[in-house]
C-alpha cells in the first residue's frame, strides 16, 4: 500500500487504526484519506487495508495566530 506518497509492505488485513500506530502516528490528531475518501474516526478500528489501498493521513498541528 502507499502512504503519504511512500510504497509500504504490511500485510493485508491491517486496519487503519493499526497503520497508524506503525506510522508513529496518534490517530485522535489526524485525518485519513482512504482512496480518495475521508474515513470517519469511528471507523478506523474497523476499516482493513490492502495491498493496493492508497492512504493520506494529514496532522494537525497545534497552535494559532497571538
Amino acid at each position: 500500500m502507499k502512504i503519504n506518497g511512500v510504497q509500504k509492505e504490511y500485510s493485508e488485513g491491517l486496519t487503519v487504526s493499526e497503520m497508524l500506530i506503525k506510522e508513529g502516528f496518534q490517530k485522535e490528531r489526524v485525518a485519513v484519506e482512504l482512496n480518495e475518501e475521508i474515513v470517519p474516526k469511528d471507523d478506523y478500528e474497523t476499516i482493513v487495508l490492502r495491498a493496493a489501498d492508497v492512504v493520506e493521513v494529514v496532522s494537525f498541528m497545534g497552535g494559532g495566530s497571538k
